[in-house]
C-alpha cells in the first residue's frame, strides 16, 4: 500500500491495519480508550513506533529495574542519551552501547555504519565529546558464503563510518557460534569526555520556547526501523531492507562539532538526537521528561523528498539528524553557531503547556496525542517465565575431563579456533590511532585512551561469553561482568560502571524470557559485588530466525579509571628473567569451553562456577600491585584456558618465550576455562614484594628463546612449542577462513 494514500480511520480498524504496524488488538483498544476515539492513520503510526520494544522496553522493564544504577560516581543513569560517571577534576566519562542487529542482517554495511553513527549522538548530545568507539559482534561459522559476506560487510561499515567521522575504533571482541548464522549481532559503544558543566539533558522546558531542527534532511529511510528490530527475522524480512537507513559520516562531523559548541550557548535548553522512531520519539520524549508538550508544523521540516507524509516525517530514522530547544527569541544565536559548519537549524515547532504532541500539515492537524502516553506510560508486560528442559538436562549433567592425546596439537587448534584467533584482520581496517590518544591499541585486554592535560587514561572492553550463558544464564550473566571488570583490571584500570545490550530472542517464550530474568539477575549480583552500576544500555529483543533464536547475549561494556598513566599494562611478556606467576586455581569445568566445542561440535553441561567474592579479592590485589608497580604484565585467562593465555602473552612479545610448570591434571590445568584467573609476569626484585600483595603460585619464567615449554610437576613435556608456529596459526585462522572457497 502506498504510503501517499494513506487508509481511513475506518480502515484501519476494520481491516486490522494496526497489526502491520507490530501493534495487538489489546493495545489498538488501549489507545482508543486514551484518545476517545479511533486514531488516524499517522497517530497509529507514532503509537506502533513509540509502543514498540525498540523505543518502550514494555517487555523488558520489570527486569531492568532489577539492575544497581546508582552510585557516588554516577552523574546521569538510565534516562537519557548516555550514562555519565565523575573522574575527578570536574571531568566525567560518557559512554553507551545499543544494537543495530536486523538491519545489520538485511544491509550489514550501512546497518552497522548507522549503528556507529546512532551511538555516537547519544554521546554528543549529552555534551560530551567522543574519544573512543568499540564493538561487539557475533557471527556463525566462518564457513558459508553468506556469514563470511555479512562480517566482512559490516567490518567495512563500522570502518566506513568511523575511519570517517575521526572517532578512534580502539577496542571490542567477536565470538562465531553457529547460533547466529541467520541473526548476526552488531553492537556499537561510544566514550566520551566532559566537563559537568557542559552536561546536557533531552528535555523540553520552558513553555513557549522554539523546537528546532538541525543536520540532515528528512528522507524516507527507516521508516518503522524500531518496529523492525522488534520481530523476529524470517524469509521475507529481505523485503523490509528499505527500513535500513544511510549515514553520512561527513555530516555527522559536522553536526558533532555544531552541537558540542551548542553546548556552551546559554540559549540551549534541551538537545535529543533523532534516534530510533526518529523526530516522533525525541519529541515525544523530551516532552514527557520535562512534563510539557510540543506543536510542530510539518510543513517546515528539511525534506529531501517530493510529497512527504506526516507519517514519514515522523517515522523515518534518516541519520545525522538532532531537535533541540531553545530559549524563545533567541534563535538567531543557535543558527549563527550551527551556520558555521553548514548546517541549518530550522524553527518546526514550540514547547506548549498541554502534555500533547500536536502536529500540523498543510493547515490541517493530523496528530493530536498526549506525550505521556507515547513515552513514560507506554505499557508494561511481565511475560511468563519458563525454565527450559535443556537447562535441567545440563545442570543434571556430569561433564568429565575430556580426553587429550596431543596437547601440543590442541592448543595450535584452540589458537585456530575463529573466536580465540587474532582480530588483525578486522581492526587493521579501522582508524584506531585517530586523534593520538590512544595508548593501548586493539588487541589486548582492554582498549587505553589517555585524557590529554592529566595523568589519568581510560580503559574500556565488551564482553560476553554467551555460550556460559546458553548452559546457566545466571552464572553466565556474571562472569561477562567480571571478566569485563578482569580486563580493565588486567590494563590498570579500576572499574567505574557498565553499560549493556541485553540480545535475547522472543520475549513472549517464556523460556526465553527466563534467560533474560536470570542472566539480569547474574549481572545485577556481580555489579554490586564489584561496585559496577548499570549506567544505561539497550535492549535487543526478537533476535531470532525462522523461529530458532540467538544464544543469549547481553553483552556488557565497561569503562575503568587508571589514575596514572605510569599504571598502564598490557598483557605481552617484557623481558628474560621476568617470573610467571598464576592467580586462582584450575577445576575440570569443561561446559561451554573451547575445548569441548572443539572436541564434540556443540556445548553442554554446566557453566564454570563464580565466586563474586574471590574475584573482587583477586581484582583489588591485582590492581593493587599494579598501581605499586611490582607487576610487568598482566592478562586474563578467558577462552581455551591458561594454555591459550600464556601464548598469547608469549605471541605479543617479539623474540621471548616461557618455561612454565603446571601441577594437577594436565588437560584441566592447560584448557579448563575456570574463572577469576590470571597470569603475571614480575621482575624478580619485586618478588618478594609481589608475594605480599597477592596471593598467587609462581609457575615458570620468561626466557630468551621464543618457545613455550609447558612441563608437568614430574618434569615430562606437555607442550613444546616455537612461538612462531603459535602466532602463524593465531594469526592466519580468519583471513585463511575468508579465503577459502568452502
Amino acid at each position: 500500500m502506498s504510503l501517499l494514500l494513506e487508509p481511513s480511520t475506518e480502515m484501519i480498524k476494520s481491516e486490522k491495519i494496526y497489526r502491520e504496524m507490530g501493534l495487538s488488538d489489546e493495545e489498538f483498544a488501549m489507545i482508543e480508550n486514551i484518545l476517545g476515539r479511533t486514531p488516524n492513520y499517522t497517530e497509529t503510526g507514532l503509537f506502533s513506533v513509540m509502543w514498540s520494544e525498540h523505543c518502550s522496553y514494555k517487555n523488558s522493564k520489570p527486569v531492568l529495574r532489577k539492575f544497581p544504577t546508582t552510585g557516588e560516581k554516577v552523574l546521569q543513569g538510565p534516562g537519557e542519551g548516555a550514562g555519565i560517571v565523575d573522574i575527578g577534576d570536574n571531568q566525567a566519562v560518557v559512554f553507551k552501547i545499543e544494537s543495530h542487529n536486523h538491519p545489520s542482517a538485511i544491509e550489514p554495511y550501512q546497518g552497522a555504519a548507522t549503528g556507529v553513527g546512532g551511538i555516537i549522538r547519544d554521546v554528543f548530545s549529552m555534551g560530551a565529546r567522543p574519544i573512543a568507539l568499540l564493538n561487539s559482534l557475533r557471527f556463525g561459522e566462518l564457513t558459508s558464503p553468506r556469514v563470511k559476506y555479512l562480517f566482512e560487510e559490516v567490518v567495512a561499515g563500522i570502518a566506513g563510518y568511523g575511519n570517517c567521522v575521526g572517532i578512534p575504533t580502539v577496542g571490542g571482541e567477536i565470538q562465531f557460534d553457529p547460533s547466529y548464522e541467520g541473526n548476526p549481532l552488531v553492537n556499537a559503544m561510544c566514550v566520551g569526555l566532559i566537563n559537568h558543566e557542559d552536561i546536557q539533558k533531552g528535555q523540553a522546558k520552558g513553555i513557549g520556547n522554539t523546537v528546532m531542527y538541525i543536520g540532515a534532511k528528512t528522507g524516507r529511510d527507516g521508516i518503522h526501523g524500531a518496529t523492525f528490530a522488534s520481530e523476529e527475522l524470517s524469509d521475507e524480512s529481505e523485503a523490509k531492507r528499505p527500513a535500513v537507513q544511510v549515514g553520512d559520516p561527513f555530516m555527522e562531523k559536522l553536526l558533532l562539532e555544531a552541537c558540542l559548541e551548542l553546548v556552551k550557548c546559554d540559549a540551549l535548553v534541551g538537545i535529543q538526537d533523532m534516534g530510533a522512531a526518529g523526530l516522533t520519539s525525541s519529541s515525544a520524549e523530551m516532552a514527557s521528561k520535562a512534563g510539557s508538550g510540543i506543536e510542530m508544523n510539518l510543513d517546515l521540516v528539511p525534506q529531501r523528498e517530493l510529497g512527504m507524509t506526516g507519517y514519514e516525517m515522523m517515522l523515518s530514522e534518516s541519520q545525522e539528524r538532532m531537535l533541540v530547544v531553545v530559549e524563545k527569541g533567541r534563535e538567531k544565536e543557535i543558527q549563527d553557531i550551527v551556520s558555521k559548519y553548514d548546517l541549518e537549524a530550522v524553527a518546526i515547532g514550540v514547547v506548549t503547556d498541554d502534555k500533547k504532541l500536536r502536529l500540523v500539515h498543510k493547515g490541517e492537524v493530523i496528530a493530536d496525542v498526549p506525550v505521556d502516553a507515547l513515552a513514560e506510560d507506554a505499557p508494561v508486560y511481565n511475560k511468563p517465565s519458563a525454565e527450559p528442559a535443556y537447562y535441567r538436562e545440563f545442570q543434571a549433567m556430569e561433564v568429565g575431563v575430556p580426553e587429550v592425546t596431543d596437547y601440543n596439537e590442541t592448543l595450535v587448534k584452540l589458537l585456530s579456533q575463529p573466536t580465540i584467533a587474532s582480530k588483525e584482520w578486522v581492526y587493521n581496517q579501522y582508524d584506531y590511532m585517530v586523534r593520538t590518544n590512544t595508548v593501548v591499541s586493539p588487541g589486548s585486554d582492554a582498549a587505553v585512551v589517555r585524557i590529554r592535560g592529566t595523568k589519568k587514561a581510560l580503559a574500556m572492553t565488551t564482553d560476553c561469553n554467551s555460550r556460559y550463558l546458553y548452559l546457566d544464564p545466571e552464572v553466565g550473566g556474571k562472569i561477562a561482568v567480571a571478566e569485563a571488570a578482569r580486563n580493565v583490571v588486567c590494563s590498570g584500570g579500576q572499574p567505574l560502571a557498565i553499560t549493556d545490550c541485553l540480545n535475547f530472542g522472543n520475549p513472549e517464550k517464556p523460556e526465553i524470557f527466563w534467560q533474560i530474568e536470570k542472566a539480569v539477575d547474574g549481572m545485577s549480583e556481580a555489579c554490586r559485588t564489584l561496585n559496577s552500576p548499570v549506567i544505561g544500555g539497550n535492549v535487543s529483543l526478537y533476535n531470532e530466525t525462522n523461529g530458532v533464536a540467538v544464544y543469549p547475549t547481553p553483552v556488557v561494556g565497561m569503562v575503568g579509571l587508571i589514575e596514572d598513566i605510569a599504571h598502564i599494562t598490557t598483557q605481552e611478556f617484557k623481558q628474560a628473567g621476568d617470573l610467571i606467576y598464576v592467580i586462582g586455581e584450575a577445576k575440570p569445568e569443561f561446559g561451554g569451553s573451547e575445548l569441548q566445542k572443539l572436541m564434540n561440535g556443540k556445548i553442554f553441561g554446566k557453566a564454570p562456577e563464580l565466586d563474586l567474592e574471590a574475584e573482587l579479592r583477586a581484582q583489588n590485589q591485582l590492581l593493587a600491585a599494579i598501581r605499586e608497580g611490582v607487576v610487568a604484565s598482566a592478562h586474563d585467562v578467558a577462552e581455551g584456558g591458561f594454555a591459550v593465555a600464556i601464548a598469547e602473552s608469549a605471541i605479543g612479545a617479539r623474540g621471548l618465550g616461557a618455561t612454565v610448570t603446571v601441577s594437577g591434571e594436565a588437560v584441566t590445568e592447560l584448557f579448563a576455562e575456570s574463572q577469576s584467573r590470571f597470569i603475571v609476569s614480575v621482575k624478580p626484585e619485586d618478588k618478594a614484594r609481589f608475594e605480599e600483595m597477592v596471593d598467587a603460585k609462581l609457575v615458570g619464567e620468561i626466557t630468551n628463546e621464543a618457545s613455550l615449554v609447558i612441563n608437568n610437576n614430574q618434569g615430562e613435556v606437555l607442550i613444546s612449542s616455537t612461538v612462531e608456529e603459535l602466532r602463524s596459526a593465531w594469526k592466519g585462522a580468519i583471513p585463511c577462513l575468508l579465503n577459502s572457497k568452502a
